[in-house]
């Protein structure tokens, strides 16, 4: 039994595992969970170089917290659950796959050594991505996708085939993608980050472990000179006190630079409909939205009644939104889009309401004057994916929401596939 007996109002069981940054508790009084703590240390070389840190357990703590409740607010599947003290997190249980899944942007680092010839700097389009096994005693060699098939790794009760190799690579590359634009913001380029996986217990598997400082190379303004990362830690040939408080501080930047990676567009979605009769199909085209992270705004006017009134309410979304989509729900002789249309350099998005004269109303919506560029869609969903398409050339967070749902709907069709291969006959 461990001797720490509580952190942050939980109560500890046994050690699950210790590494050389944290120890992982079970929480009896939380089935399925577990608790992460920081340790105040700073490893390099797979344990050969290591360093007290004071502070640095606090920092990495924030810092992983952070990155995550990004990665969850774009739907990605983690095993992070919240912050419980200042130096430790609770997590679901996770048995872990053991093996590190990087990314990388640029070459530079340990790949320039395994691919001589290969510039530093060189960028890879897409992303590299690359997989190691965790093996501290053999430096954590390099391993193929084949070579992960090949051991058949069964991670509670689920066996690692191809299927779960690619759903893990296509995670590990969007979760670099997300974190790519995000660090952006702040005219930061990341450069490459690994991260790892764990399956709980009913199967699925999820991003796990911690993403922080020792998980990444970040450059500001794309300058290798200017790293905040561990790099500078492993370079150090001697280390001082002095050269620690540099790197501490390195971490204490970027976990405070996570606080502004939120998106800087402020944006709307604005469903005009033309009858109040039309409220039932613009609440659907709203709720889909609103599950894309839009912003969503309903509003009652008609173009042929109230025309002015329509212009004002427009102009109105245009003085104080930077990035907006209009959505026109309107049927026969639909006047409400193209009017829009042509006094706005937004998008305009025509969804014609349901009626048994639906293919009038299509026509209406298509048919528009020369010179105006309306979209039109038929279905409340299709109107809301379009719009958050537009939104997300801006706002990285609905663009990583989109392609989570991408890969979920891809995934749900891969696993129904295998439960019919697997079927008896």
């Amino acid at each position: 039994m461990s001797s720490l007996k509580e952190v942050g109002g939980y109560k500890l069981g046994n050690i699950i595992i210790e590494g050389k940054t944290k120890k992982v508790y079970d929480l009896p009084e939380v089935p399925g969970h577990c608790l992460l703590l920081n340790k105040d240390r700073i490893t390099a070389g797979d344990g050969v170089k290591a360093h007290d840190m004071e502070g640095k357990a606090a920092i990495s703590n924030q810092t992983n917290a952070k990155v995550f409740e990004i990665l969850k607010a774009t739907g990605i599947k983690t095993a992070f659950v919240k912050i419980a003290s200042p130096t430790a997190f609770i997590s679901k249980k996770c048995e872990m796959v053991p093996i590190e899944w990087v990314t990388r942007r640029l070459a530079t680092g340990s790949f320039l050594k395994r691919n001589p010839g290969v510039p530093e700097g060189f960028r890879f389009t897409p992303p590299k991505q690359e997989t190691f096994f965790k093996d501290d005693a053999n430096h954590d060699p390099q391993w193929s996708e084949e070579q992960i098939i090949a051991a058949k790794f069964k991670i509670n009760g689920l066996l690692i085939e191809q299927d779960e190799v690619d759903y893990m690579r296509k995670v590990t590359i969007l979760v670099f993608e997300i974190l790519e634009k995000a660090w952006a913001l702040r005219d930061c380029a990341l450069i490459d980050m690994k991260i790892e996986f764990g399956v709980d217990s009913d199967g699925n598997i999820l991003l796990a472990d911690v993403i922080d400082s020792d998980s990444w190379r970040l450059w500001p303004s794309g300058d290798k000179r200017l790293m905040v990362d561990k790099q500078v830690y492993r370079n150090l040939a001697n280390v001082t006190a002095a050269d620690l408080d540099t790197v501490k501080r390195n971490f204490a930047w970027v976990k405070d630079q996570l606080d502004h990676l939120k998106p800087n567009i402020h944006h709307k979605v604005v469903v005009f409909m033309g009858s109040p009769a039309d409220q039932e199909h613009c609440q659907k085209i709203a709720k889909a939205g609103r599950e894309l992270g839009l912003d969503v705004d309903l509003r009652i006017t008609s173009a042929h009644k109230a025309t002015e009134e329509t212009l004002h309410i427009m102009q109105q979304y245009e003085d104080t939104h930077g990035a907006l989509v209009f959505i026109a729900v309107a049927g026969r002789s639909n006047g409400l889009g193209p009017v829009l249309s042509g006094n706005t350099s937004y998008p305009v998005i025509n969804c014609p309401p349901p009626s048994d004269k639906l293919v009038q109303d299509i026509w209406s919506s298509l048919s528009v004057p020369s010179g105006l560029g309306c979209a039109t869609v038929i279905y409340p969903d299709s109107a809301a994916l379009m719009a958050a398409q537009i939104i997300g050339l801006q706002d990285y967070l609905v663009w990583a929401r989109l392609r989570v749902k991408q890969l979920d709907m891809a995934t749900a069709l891969r696993a129904a596939d295998k439960k019919l291969r697997n079927l008896s006959v």
